[in-house]
């Protein structure tokens, strides 16, 4: 199963490297109800799990990371205009077990100045989800939704991390409404299935 997000341009309104970043105490910052890595459970907003559903966290963890700084430390130096930010997002799930998911995002966040890459993070970020006691037809909305609301604060403060140990001010990223975005890549599915359709013949 697969969910991806085009690329956001947050040039204009994100805090872009390069520019006084005055929000470096978000870096702590994480939603309230946000559960640890080791424990915790939430339920999709809306639905009606049957009664014993769980819902918890079994680890999370990191897969890959890099950042690349191919102009330092030239790109380090006091900019007049700041890069614009391109951020890219997926989603991916799959099962790994009985009732366990493996659940996996995906950011990438690129900061370029006239088409020069002034620097480029990388971030896959997963989690083991153990589901169990849920309506199958909440069973999307769960992993491509509500896991990755879960994961993104700690894949948020690693990419903010990351890009200050670069030597940049820490890129916070503006949260992201997951729910809009699975929605969005389902409308599309859908209508390339309308379209994939035979014809009926004369």
């Amino acid at each position: 199963m697969h969910v991806s997000e085009r690329p956001i341009s947050w040039s204009n309104s994100h805090p872009a490297a390069g520019s006084d970043a005055e929000r470096n105490d978000e870096m702590a910052e994480t939603p309230e109800n946000t559960n640890g890595p080791n424990g915790g459970g939430a339920t999709q907003p809306g639905a009606q799990p049957q009664q014993g559903a769980t819902f918890n966290v079994v680890s999370q963890y990191v897969k890959d990371l890099s950042f690349e700084n191919p102009g330092a430390p030239k790109s380090l130096r006091t900019r007049t205009q700041p890069p614009g930010i391109n951020i890219n997002v997926n989603v991916n799930a799959n099962p790994i077990a009985d009732k366990e998911f493996d659940v996996v995002l995906t950011i990438n966040a690129k900061a370029e100045v006239d088409k020069t890459v002034v620097f480029n993070a990388e971030l896959v970020y997963g989690g083991v989800f153990r589901i169990d006691g849920f309506p199958q037809e909440h069973m999307l909305p769960l992993l491509f939704i509500e896991c990755p609301r879960l994961l993104f604060p700690f894949a948020r403060q690693i990419i903010a991390d990351i890009t200050r140990q670069g030597g940049f001010p820490p890129l916070m990223i503006d949260p992201i409404d997951f729910a809009q975005m699975f929605q969005r890549r389902m409308a599309e599915e859908q209508a390339r299935a309308k379209v994939a359709q035979p014809t009926g013949t004369a």
